[in-house]
């Protein structure tokens, strides 16, 4: 039904009085930038500058009410890429939770942090340690920096069939053999929950004069469940979107003493839109104060559950190796099927694969959501899943990242690529890690593992070239 502009008039006034009500949204801990963005709108300012929509409220009632805090830049709100102001008031606060020295706020998800994070750890056409099960963002990254990736293998955990932690002893090994490589991304947690030893790589890279990138995009939670899991890396990106009440793609990128804030915001809005959405930063800055209030205790009480369904279904655990306490990675002989009966009963898991179903609980997570989670697992064929091989060795590096990614290319069939060189990774994270990586020739043995595991698609080649 089609609004009377009485109607709409009313409505707005009704949902103004009570997003700006102190007896509606108060918090004990500061929020900087949604209390200066709630303070300046309850002035009725005559808005003649972008959004268009004028702070008025937007088409769909679901959406009505974001417009009041959507803001441009303007001396009461602050500009996200000059620091000051009340966003950078609210960036030092989350800096403060991760123990690191400062924080830029990223509306576009850990891809820009990650992509913004490499830009300051790698001069381009450097040599550049890299994670295999890296988000793609990483491996974009590569192409447009034109950096040589040096690939650090991960243990395989036989008995969950999953990769393990990166091994600092390894990284020692590879820094000897690639002195002039200077840095170091890895991705900790994995999509599987898997956690490396922070610390102890950072370590590694000091002594030899690098840098240590983690994109921990599903570890935005940990500092809130107690575990100081990024402090000792250079430069870390969390997406707060994964794990803790925020909407999609609001991020964060935390740096050490090595990078100053000038720096994050420099690289930040390479990759970042110019007309950043100050809802999206007011959020985290009401998630922060949230987590911090009652959040963490709920947080704790998801991690408690987690413990619990791990004692009583097939799953990871610390046995394994270091895990997210809250990330729950069944084994079944099945997962994917084990993924369609959950979906039919309507509990819809982050990802499945041949031997796995992952579960992401966090501090939204009710008693009730965990019965009805309990009683469907029951349903599921869950169990031992099977004995998966390890990704083979890869193939030889023919092509640069940037070459392969920037290749015209063409779509092929996965059983018709022998011989060809990927122009993009084939079986990408997610789920796992990227058995080729683009510039990397497609191989037979290659070919026959991604059957094996239930991987056959169309994959990206590159154009046959002279």
């Amino acid at each position: 039904m089609r609004q009377t502009a009485s109607g709409s008039k009313k409505w707005r006034s009704h949902f103004f009085n009570s997003l700006f009500s102190t007896a509606e949204v108060t918090f004990v801990e500061r929020t900087p930038l949604y209390t200066t963005l709630r303070d300046f709108a309850a002035q009725a300012p005559l808005r003649m500058h972008m959004p268009g929509h004028k702070g008025k409220p937007l088409p769909a009632p679901e959406l009505a009410g974001y417009s009041v805090i959507d803001f441009t830049e303007l001396p009461p709100t602050g500009n996200l890429f000059d620091g000051d102001g009340a966003i950078g008031a609210a960036e030092a606060l989350w800096a403060e939770v991760f123990h690191m020295e400062s924080c830029l706020f990223l509306t576009g998800g850990s891809t820009q942090g990650v992509l913004s994070a490499l830009t300051l750890a790698c001069p381009p056409g450097s040599e550049v340690l890299l994670d295999r099960s890296c988000h793609r963002s990483a491996f974009h990254a590569l192409a447009l920096l034109d950096l040589k990736p040096v690939y650090v293998p991960r243990p395989w955990l036989a008995g969950g069939a999953v990769a393990g932690p990166i091994s600092p002893g390894q990284v020692e090994a590879l820094l000897a053999s690639h002195p002039n490589a200077k840095a170091l991304c890895i991705t900790s947690p994995t999509y599987y929950g898997v956690l490396s030893d922070i610390p102890a790589l950072a370590a590694v890279m000091h002594r030899h004069g690098g840098v240590l990138v983690v994109d921990g995009a599903h570890g935005a939670h940990l500092p809130f469940l107690g575990l100081d899991h990024f402090s000792a890396a250079d430069l870390a990106v969390v997406s707060a979107h994964k794990t803790l009440p925020a909407p999609g793609q609001t991020a964060l990128l935390l740096a050490g003493k090595g990078f100053s804030h000038g720096a994050l915001r420099r690289a930040g809005g390479i990759y970042g839109s110019s007309s950043p959405s100050y809802p999206m930063m007011a959020a985290l800055d009401v998630c922060r104060a949230h987590m911090l209030e009652e959040g963490a205790a709920a947080y704790r009480r998801a991690a408690e559950g987690t413990a619990a369904l791990r004692r009583e279904f097939p799953a990871l655990t610390d046995r394994d190796a270091p895990l997210d306490p809250t990330r729950l990675t069944l084994l079944s002989p099945d997962g994917l099927a084990a993924q369609g009966t959950l979906e039919g009963l309507g509990v819809w898991p982050e990802l499945a694969d041949r031997g796995h179903v992952v579960l992401i609980l966090t501090c939204a997570d009710t008693p009730a959501d965990l019965a009805r989670l309990r009683s469907a697992l029951g349903e599921a064929v869950l169990g031992p899943c099977p004995a998966l091989p390890p990704p083979p060795e890869p193939g030889a590096q023919i092509r640069t990242p940037r070459q392969a990614l920037f290749d015209p290319g063409e779509d092929r069939p996965l059983k018709e690529a022998e011989g060809e060189i990927a122009a993009h990774p084939i079986a990408p994270y997610p789920p796992g890690v990227p058995v080729v990586a683009p510039g990397e020739g497609i191989e037979k043995k290659t070919i026959a593992y991604l059957e094996e595991i239930g991987y056959n698609k169309i994959c990206r080649i590159c154009s046959r070239r002279n």
